[in-house]
């Protein structure tokens, strides 16, 4: 984890609980799918991929160590909607049933009815509700419009300025006196994202080698290594790919300029809170495989996490180990919303308001929780000590890995085998969390293809 940021602690003037005296603030999520945080200019990475976002956390609040609870989508953003562990909603992969007689969508307002989003919480408080996503694994085939009083994913693996426009309509028949949240998002980082043909953007060199860089491409590399056959790359192969992601980082970072000066102009960040997120990063060859979900390093963990509200804050940043979960508990917080006794037992997060506000509430130093199943390809639980020990378990086969992040952040030294008595610690704390999800450990199956045709995201 990069260690290059100091927390400020001393909070200036304008965080006073006068600030925070309102609770009639509109919110907009804006998530850019699979933005590893080691890419993020501002969060320590030496290329200029996100100027905007570095803009933005100059007058916002940056998280450096937030943490996913899942490693790639479909999980992910119900468990940042719900703030609940794949474990506990349930949508712990596109498809309950996946074979050649039969094909079952998941969809969470039918299998956990009971369940509470922040868009169906929201829109009960009397909240215009809004979605516009990329579609595939935010379809609304899965239950992800719950909620919401529009909600778009009409192209697969769309971009977020698809999503924008699609907005636009919307936004343009809300009333002054309205109060909204706004969900937008864009699949602009992921390898499915559709760019045109050659596309090699702004960070190509001769260091790279000449690959196609397509999704379609990037799908066979990912599939390669999900099939566990050995992906031979260069090191120009492997530049290659990074500054192909790094690219799509920047035009998505252009894109979000525009449709934030888009919004300052319509009047709507007057009385807005913006949170910008990722919701997984991306793996390339850091630990031998492309893309998402096959893994919990922090590769595919560790993920930007931006807060811009209406007041000024001049650039707070925040080392503190969080978890997206915490997003929904931190809007309540925010709106003085309170939970009833259901919601209370639902979240599993916890209020992010204590590390942004001069209060006695001392937030908790805390171990943050993920897990992955994967097309069930793979069943991975972790946990990430508060401590700075990261332990990962492999349910299919028993198999440990533990890691002293503060001196191994990029997770290369397996200390399993070594260190038995640190495994056993932190082993008995992922055990007690799991158990407290009445994990079942026997149920492994077979879900998807291994050949990729597109069905999973």
């Amino acid at each position: 984890m990069f260690k290059i940021f100091i927390l400020i602690l001393c909070i200036n003037n304008s965080w006073a609980s006068s600030n925070l005296k309102k609770n009639d603030y509109n919110v907009i999520f804006i998530a850019l799918d699979a933005l590893q945080a080691r890419h993020v200019h501002s969060l320590g990475y030496e290329k200029n991929t996100t100027p905007f976002i570095d803009k933005l956390s100059k007058k916002g609040v940056l998280f450096s160590n937030a943490i996913s609870p899942a490693s790639w989508t479909v999980p992910t953003y119900l468990s940042i909607f719900s703030s609940t562990f794949p474990s506990e909603h349930g949508m712990k992969n596109r498809y309950v049933k996946f074979d050649k007689n039969e094909k079952i969508l998941s969809n969470f307002p039918k299998s956990n009815p009971s369940l509470k989003t922040i868009a169906q919480i929201l829109k009960l408080k009397g909240y215009s509700t809004a979605g516009f996503t990329g579609d595939s694994g935010l379809a609304a085939a899965l239950g992800y419009n719950s909620g919401f009083d529009e909600y778009t994913d009409e192209t697969p693996f769309g971009g977020i300025e698809n999503s924008y426009a699609r907005s636009k309509k919307w936004l343009d028949s809300l009333k002054k006196e309205d109060h909204f949240f706004l969900f937008l998002h864009g699949y602009d980082c992921h390898g499915q994202f559709k760019v045109e043909k050659n596309y090699k953007g702004n960070f190509y060199s001769s260091d790279n080698a000449i690959i196609e860089g397509t999704p379609e491409t990037q799908g066979k590399i990912r599939e390669q290594g999900l099939a566990n056959q050995q992906l031979t790359f260069s090191t120009k192969d492997v530049n290659f790919w990074r500054a192909w992601y790094d690219s799509k980082i920047f035009d998505a970072d252009s894109h979000l300029e525009k449709i934030y000066s888009d919004l300052d102009k319509r009047g709507l960040l007057k009385n807005t809170i913006v949170f910008i997120f990722s919701d997984h990063g991306t793996e390339f060859l850091e630990h031998g495989k492309f893309d998402h979900g096959h893994t919990l390093y922090d590769e595919l963990l560790n993920v930007p996490l931006l807060m811009i509200p209406p007041w000024k804050t001049n650039g707070t940043i925040v080392n503190n180990q969080v978890s997206t979960i915490d997003l929904l508990p931190t809007v309540i917080d925010l709106l003085k919303i309170t939970p009833d006794e259901n919601l209370k037992h639902q979240i599993k997060g916890v209020s992010l308001l204590p590390l942004l506000t001069k209060t006695k509430t001392k937030f908790p130093d805390r171990d943050i929780f993920s897990e992955t199943d994967l097309r069930n390809y793979t069943h991975k639980r972790s946990i990430r000590t508060a401590d700075g020990w990261k332990y990962i378990m492999t349910l299919e086969t028993g198999s440990d890995e533990l890691y002293d992040l503060k001196k191994d952040p990029r997770e290369q030294h397996n200390l399993a085998g070594i260190d038995l008595k640190k495994v056993l610690e932190v082993r008995e704390k992922l055990l007690i969390h799991l158990s407290s999800m009445k994990t079942d450990f026997k149920a492994l199956g077979t879900e998807c293809l291994p050949v990729y045709k597109g069905q999973c995201e």
